[in-house]
């Protein structure tokens, strides 16, 4: 499989909403409301304030990342990034792949540090890759998310520099 990571442009919108919908209607790992509509979802991911990027293979778009300043004013040389990758196409290196080009991207940019406010602590698989790619959990906010199955779970802050 050959993967290119893009910058989004409009006609993306489809193939990014049925990446997010999926995600958003879990409801497992973003404290977005799982009814959000697919015009606010969209509006959210592809904001003015953001770069968002689709990985593509064969034509087909697989995974998604925006990337942002964490804050803004004296916080905006912190990289914040949100990932999510086709049902589908799970397990095949996605997320992995979208993960190291957001901090190549991110460093690019000028960013000296990412940051990941909010990724929920039973989202093993995000956790595992985020300290394989060398982020550090500096923080713990007990019982922060509602997880629609496993009840009150803990989120985690993650924290790496560039």
């Amino acid at each position: 499989m050959s993967l290119v990571i893009r910058p989004a442009v409009g006609q993306d919108g489809a193939a990014i909403w049925a990446i997010l919908e999926p995600v958003i209607r879990a409801g497992e790992t973003y404290a977005l409301d799982r009814d959000l509509s697919r015009e606010a979802a969209l509006a959210y991911w592809l904001a003015a304030d953001r770069a968002s990027f689709v990985a593509e293979a064969e034509g087909r778009v697989l995974g998604t990342y925006y990337l942002r300043a964490n804050q803004g004013g004296g916080g905006a040389h912190v990289a914040n990034c949100g990932y999510a990758t086709h049902p589908e196409a799970r397990g095949r290196g996605i997320a992995r792949a979208m993960a190291e080009h957001s901090v190549a991207e991110a460093r690019a940019r000028g960013f000296r540090a990412m940051q990941f406010n909010f990724v929920v602590s039973s989202n093993a698989p995000a956790v595992r890759l985020w300290h394989a790619l060398g982020f550090e959990t500096v923080g713990r906010v007990p019982e922060a998310f509602d997880h629609p199955s496993l009840g009150l779970v803990d989120a985690l802050i993650l924290y790496r520099r560039l």
